[in-house]
């Protein structure tokens, strides 16, 4: 299976990730949301590996800029409606296809994953 790191191309922490993936030679795929988008479904099933409440970047300016009663109340059904409105609302990167789905970017994380 294909390792795929999901992100925005110019983030600082994809950037970071990308790097140590090359830097090791891990070979992966990179899905751009602001070009490809993202899946209702895939959101979905990443939520029911590591909680919606991972997946949701709340310290993000997307999300804070959002409208005081877009950010009340939210559920998993809320929360991925908002991440397939807008991508950047996602916590990155998202690495799916190795042992485990990682959420966010860790240099330890990704050593075990790929050890």
């Amino acid at each position: 299976m294909t390792t795929t790191i999901y992100g925005i191309k110019n983030c600082d922490t994809m950037k970071k990730a990308r790097a140590w993936l090359e830097a090791r030679g891990v070979p992966y795929a990179f899905h751009d949301y602001k070009a490809s988008g993202i899946e209702a479904a895939t959101l979905k099933a990443w939520a029911g590996q590591v909680g919606w409440e991972k997946l949701l970047n709340r310290a993000g300016t997307t999300f804070r800029k959002l409208p005081d009663a877009e950010r009340v109340d939210i559920d998993e059904g809320k929360a991925i409606a908002l991440m397939v409105a807008q991508p950047s609302m996602i916590r990155r990167p998202v690495l799916a296809g190795g042992k485990t789905l990682l959420v966010g970017f860790s240099a330890d994380a990704y050593a075990r994953e790929f050890a």
